[in-house]
């Protein structure tokens, strides 16, 4: 699967396990985009036809409801919870798994936002 992290995921660790499952990830920083705003992450993700991969919840639902109020579409936005809650927050290794179980559910991605805690 195309991945974009954005910089609030662009970890080398997530980066190095989401490879090693054989997914395509580009990082912010691979494109010259680190440290900009999420409508800037979102955009490049679209052009790339990469899901999004974001902690960041609750600016990236808004920007889910414009595209799609708007007519418009994208490749699909994962979104990671975290609670600090040991037993509830995922790892980089889980964030892998979660994609895994909701790749192979075939569930639908495109214009989607969807929250991998709940396919841990």
């Amino acid at each position: 699967m195309r991945l974009y992290l954005d910089d609030h995921l662009a970890s080398p660790v997530l980066a190095r396990f989401l490879r090693q499952a054989r997914h395509d990830v580009q990082l912010p920083a691979d494109v010259g985009l680190a440290g900009e705003n999420d409508a800037v992450h979102l955009r490049q993700a679209v052009r790339e036809h990469r899901a999004s991969l974001t902690k960041d919840y609750g600016d990236f639902e808004e920007l889910h409801y414009l595209v799609l109020e708007v007519g418009g579409h994208h490749p699909g936005i994962f979104v990671i919870r975290e609670d600090n809650d040991p037993k509830r927050d995922l790892t980089p290794r889980g964030i892998v798994k979660a994609i895994a179980k909701l790749l192979a559910a075939r569930a639908p991605i495109a214009d989607q936002y969807i929250i991998l805690n709940h396919w841990r």
